[in-house]
């Protein structure tokens, strides 16, 4: 595991700190709103322009894991995770939908890390993440408008809008740019320039966010504290699942503990990207997605060593 992707999570809480730090600097209060837009969508851009959309029928090569997955991400989390939004955040509508939206979107690029680490099956994961990209395009606004469209909250023009600003247009542009760089070699030169850079795109955004939205997460710093228990309730239920399942389909250890990371690991820069621009007026969504990680990173390394301690007697 790479020095910085161990620290991804100390970075991310440093934005947050310097963002909090630097609310009262009207110039850097003027751009912050900025650095959002510009620095989300570099962010998506380059999560396009290194998923292989084409690669989606390699997916479905090992079919039983590929479905078993996609069944727990994409039918019994939305629910499980609606049903835990409504039991534990006393009806706060936009931590409702900040946590639904975390809950609801798979990682798509440090469950790889863990998934190494804790010696999956890492070519089945990779595999699926053009596929996983692909559904949470297509299911994030279904869901959003069949759970929360008679919520006053969510408006259908805004969901719109932000689809075409960090979801269509970073796709096509990503696109483009890849038919234009036939050449293997070099595409994948321009690709890490890109790609090395995602931490800090992110961390940018992260920035402008808690920089221009500082108030709200001070006056709400309380009710931002009760996402830790539906979180955690999430990631044992999940776990649990993955291994009853797992034992049940006679997977082999590796194929569990890929199916755990990709099960487990949530925050998809989709779904930040999305809060953002759709629910402009509710800051707590956006933040609740920032907010996520740093319970979950540290939770995901400690499932990353429980694993590897079981490897032997499964």
């Amino acid at each position: 595991m790479e020095l910085i992707e161990k620290l991804e999570p100390v970075f991310i809480f440093i934005s947050i700190i310097l963002g909090l730090l630097f609310n009262n600097i009207p110039i850097i209060n003027q751009i912050s709103p900025y650095l959002i837009t510009i620095f989300l969508s570099l962010m998506l851009f380059t999560l396009f322009l290194d998923i292989p959309i084409e690669d989606i029928k390699h997916s479905f090569s090992n079919h039983k894991f590929t479905s078993t997955s996609l069944i727990i991400n994409f039918i019994w989390t939305p629910l499980f995770g609606y049903f835990l939004a409504n039991i534990f955040l006393n009806g706060n509508i936009d931590l409702i939908i900040g946590f639904f939206m975390l809950i609801l979107t798979p990682c798509t690029d440090w469950y790889l890390v863990f998934t190494k680490m804790a010696k999956g099956d890492l070519a089945s994961s990779i595999s699926l993440l053009p596929i996983n990209l692909v559904l949470q395009l297509i299911l994030l606004p279904v869901y959003l408008l069949l759970f929360f469209s008679s919520s006053n909250t969510l408006q259908l023009s805004d969901l719109i809008n932000s689809l075409i600003t960090y979801i269509v247009l970073p796709f096509i542009l990503a696109q483009i740019v890849k038919y234009l760089l036939k050449d293997k070699e070099y595409n994948e030169k321009i690709t890490s320039i890109f790609t090395d850079n995602q931490l800090l795109f992110l961390c940018i955004a992260i920035f402008g966010l808690f920089n221009t939205e500082s108030s709200v997460l001070l006056e709400n710093i309380n009710s931002i504290g009760v996402l830790f228990i539906p979180l955690i309730l999430f990631f044992m239920a999940n776990g649990l699942l993955d291994y009853i399942t797992s034992k049940k389909l006679n997977f082999s250890y590796e194929e569990y503990a890929s199916l755990t990371f990709t099960t487990l690991a949530r925050n998809s820069p989709l779904a930040l990207a999305i809060a953002i621009s759709s629910f402009a007026n509710n800051e707590l969504i956006a933040i609740s997605l920032v907010i996520g990680p740093l319970i979950e990173l540290p939770v995901l390394y400690i499932v990353s060593r429980i694993l590897l301690s079981i490897k032997e007697k499964y």
